[in-house]
């Protein structure tokens, strides 16, 4: 028997570069965040609502327009709705990737040509393509809310992306009614014009008002996850909204419920057991978020209710009994206030979230639409009556929808916020879409002939407001199990401090402090005022904290003052008068502080520096491998809580370094993996303390091969080899007509390696270097024994 080890074969490195660690949104903000982001991105959701509310007014008169079956006109409307619904999730999984500014760019430019290429043509297929291209703009919201979440202070971000969220129901509103007026006095094919001139116009504003922001989420577009997510919803939708014309019961319309069901099945293993999946199941699956994607169902069920009843009774001639007999324009203004007050409740919101937060205001929302429906079922007699319900069911759905994004924020990671409001968008998307399919078969059936014409009757009508009442019902239940999240509490304890209180009792203080924010109408100007305080918001290392939240709160636990940061940390504070006061200040990404400050009431501002570290804990090491430690580039890094749920996941270096920030402190799993090596998995406790660094090194998988040769030398084919760990068989093969025979990625350090031949034959062999073993083995023939 010989045996000849080699040196050990190299690692193999994956090509994957190094993941970013997640950035500080508060930190990393572009220099030119300022207050045009709010307006800007508002107007491109108004500008994406304009766009999906353009062709109500001419529902009716599309079959005439286009020259078609009323059957085939319906694809116009349905083929924005798919494309919307495909493009939401997708368009927020990018931007988180790319860059969420650039996306919602994209967005709006395919939004753009899709409507040019409506304008220009009369053909139901060219015209079912453009609007195709139109619900590529639905991925804006999501995107909206995902920059101003990177870009704007705390107190700030509440009411905008409340804002943000009601834009879809303010553009619908304001849309009908000048959609009305333009397709009753103009040719049709300038709402298109119309569509595509505010797409351009909100494009401009974007590339000169809205930065890109720095945060990105690590890992690779899932190209197969895309595919897939978007034949199940083509597969799950298209049945919804064509069965009342195919037939609930029709072998394609349960064809296709059934194959969404099976695509969306075996989509959501596939995405369970990628690395950089599409959409997150996991996060999607906790409670927080699955409820409010639940709620966001009966919401959106909800919102459509009123737009396909309340415009169709407007406009029934009186000869009915019960039509309200107005024009196309005169019913879009009346339908209009559902909006307008969306829009006027944004503000509202924000009160009362910061109070009570945002399940509360849910809830209360959701009540609102419920009151609104219930009381708009006896209020169906005069165009008046019709605002009425208008303006309460808007200020329900302006609350709700105002609620969702802050939900959804608060629940997932700053990195994953594009895809999570995508997939929240979706969510209301599936519900306008069941609300069409079920109140449209409603109405269909609860009808009567006029004429040539079937008409909805007034019970179809109270029975589309019963269905939506239910709906928003079935919202309060799932809303009602949310989890509560930490309201602002009464300032009672920062005045305990400021008398002297544990300095334990600060990091609280400042919590309660900085939940509650303020209009910036009623905040201080960062100049230096005759008597109070001013200073620098710096972190742990001496840097600068931009934007930080600096509030001045007097002996009684009054809020007395309170200012933004500027570019270089620095904040000036007046005093109402001399005493002792707490001063607070907080940040994005930072744990809050609290300082007792004496101000003397005349003379300089007291010099008072606010040090905020950084929140949670940071994880870094390097990663080796190899015969000789060499640096490990693309090795994977996973880390689970104690759950066992994956909190991050990020990639080595070149130089074989990573690392990972804003960990919650508590007991993680850190799991390191490459390819060609032994994956490692170890216990880490974090406390905040400061950087914790878990260097490793993983043992490369060892390969054994070689040949069996017989006593003539020869290699000898047929020879069963087995290699054993233990006595227990790890491999068996049988050699070919070279005699050879390998057994790869081993991972023990010692076997033993057995042929059977002439007679059998072991060795051992020791792979505690890992890497690649050659083994031949000879086998002689026993005397008096025939060679074989």
């Amino acid at each position: 028997m010989t045996q000849t080890t080699t040196d050990q074969l190299p690692a193999r490195a994956a090509g994957a570069s190094a993941a970013p660690p997640p950035s500080d949104p508060g930190r990393d903000a572009h220099p030119r965040a300022g207050g045009g982001i709010v307006p800007v991105l508002a107007f491109a959701g108004i500008v994406v609502a304009v766009m999906q509310t353009l062709l109500v007014p001419v529902i009716k008169d599309l079959p005439t327009l286009l020259n078609t079956a009323a059957s085939n006109a319906t694809w116009v409307m349905t083929a924005t709705l798919l494309a919307g619904a495909v493009a939401t999730p997708i368009m927020g999984r990018l931007g988180d990737l790319y860059g969420k500014r650039r996306m919602l760019l994209t967005s709006l430019a395919v939004m753009v040509v899709g409507s040019l290429v409506c304008g220009f043509t009369d053909d139901l297929v060219v015209m079912i393509v453009g609007r195709a291209l139109q619900g590529f703009a639905m991925g804006a919201i999501p995107l909206g809310i995902g920059i101003m979440r990177d870009e704007l202070p705390r107190e700030r971000l509440g009411s905008a992306m409340a804002l943000m969220s009601s834009s879809i129901g303010v553009g619908g509103g304001l849309a009908l009614p000048a959609a009305a007026l333009v397709a009753q006095h103009a040719d049709w094919h300038a709402l298109f014009f119309g569509a595509a001139g505010l797409g351009v116009l909100s494009i401009v504003l974007i590339i000169l008002l809205v930065p890109e922001t720095a945060v990105r989420a690590p890992g690779r577009f899932d190209v197969a996850g895309a595919l897939g997510l978007s034949a199940g919803l083509v597969a799950l939708l298209l049945p919804i909204t064509k069965g009342s014309d195919w037939g609930w019961g029709s072998p394609t319309t349960l064809g296709l419920f059934g194959a969404a069901a099976l695509i969306l099945a075996l989509w959501g293993v596939m995405e369970l057991r990628i690395a950089d999946p599409l959409v997150d199941l996991r996060t999607s699956a906790r409670r927080e978020v699955l409820l409010t994607n639940l709620a966001s169902i009966t919401v959106g069920v909800a919102f459509y209710a009123i737009s396909l009843v309340l415009p169709q009774l407007l406009q029934l001639p009186k000869s009915t009994g019960y039509g309200l007999g107005q024009s196309m324009v005169v019913a879009g203004l009346c339908v209009a206030p559902l909006g307008l007050t969306m829009m006027f409740v944004a503000p509202v919101y924000a009160r009362i979230a910061a109070r009570r937060g945002p399940k509360i205001s849910l809830l209360l929302g959701m009540l609102v639409i419920g009151i609104g429906y219930g009381g708009g079922i006896g209020l169906m007699s005069a165009p008046w009556q019709t605002v009425i319900i208008a303006v309460v069911v808007g200020a329900g759905i302006g609350l709700a929808y105002s609620s969702l994004p802050a939900l959804i924020v608060g629940a997932v990671d700053p990195s994953e916020t594009g895809a999570a409001n995508g997939l929240n968008t979706l969510m209301r998307s599936i519900g306008t879409s069941v609300s069409s399919a079920v109140i449209g078969m409603v109405l269909a059936h609860m009808s009567t002939r006029i004429g040539p014409v079937s008409v909805p009757t007034m019970s179809g009508f109270r029975v589309s407001f019963l269905i939506a009442t239910a709906a928003v019902a079935l919202g309060v239940l799932v809303a009602a199990f949310l989890p509560s999240q930490r309201t602002s509490s009464r300032p009672t304890p920062v005045a305990r401090h400021a008398e002297g209180a544990d300095a334990a009792d600060e990091p609280a203080a400042a919590d309660a402090v900085a939940a509650t924010p303020e209009p910036a109408a009623e905040r201080a100007p960062a100049q230096a005022p005759a008597a109070g305080f001013r200073g620098r918001v710096v972190d742990g290392a001496g840097g600068p904290v931009p934007r930080a939240g600096v509030t001045l709160i007097d002996r009684q636990g009054r809020q007395a003052g309170v200012t933004t940061a500027d570019a270089e940390g620095r904040y000036a504070l007046a005093a109402p008068g001399a005493g002792t006061y707490v001063l607070t200040g907080a940040a994005p990404g930072h744990t809050p502080h609290a300082v007792a400050a004496t101000c003397r009431g005349v003379g300089a501002p007291v010099e008072t520096d606010l040090i905020l570290t950084a929140a949670g804990s940071r994880l870094g090491g390097t990663v080796l491998g190899g015969p000789d430690g060499t640096p490990l580039a693309g090795a994977s890094i996973v880390v689970t809580d104690a759950r066992g749920d994956v909190v991050t996941r990020t990639s080595s270096g070149a130089d074989g370094s990573w690392a990972v920030a804003q960990l919650a402190n508590g007991d993680h799993t850190l799991v390191l993996s490459a390819p060609g090596h032994q994956p490692q998995a170890r216990a880490v406790q974090l406390s905040g303390g400061g950087p914790e660094r878990q260097d490793a090194r993983l043992r490369p998988n060892a390969t054994v091969r070689g040949t069996v040769r017989g006593p003539d030398g020869q290699p000898l084919r047929d020879a069963a080899v087995t290699l054993l760990d233990d006595g227990t068989v790890a491999g068996h093969t049988v050699t070919g007509p070279d005699g050879a025979f390998a057994f790869a990625d081993l991972s023990s350090r010692h076997y033993t390696l057995a042929a059977a031949g002439y007679p059998p034959h072991a060795a051992p062999i020791s792979l505690t270097g890992g890497g690649d073993a050659v083994l031949d083995l000879d086998l002689v023939q026993p005397s008096g024994a025939e060679a074989g």
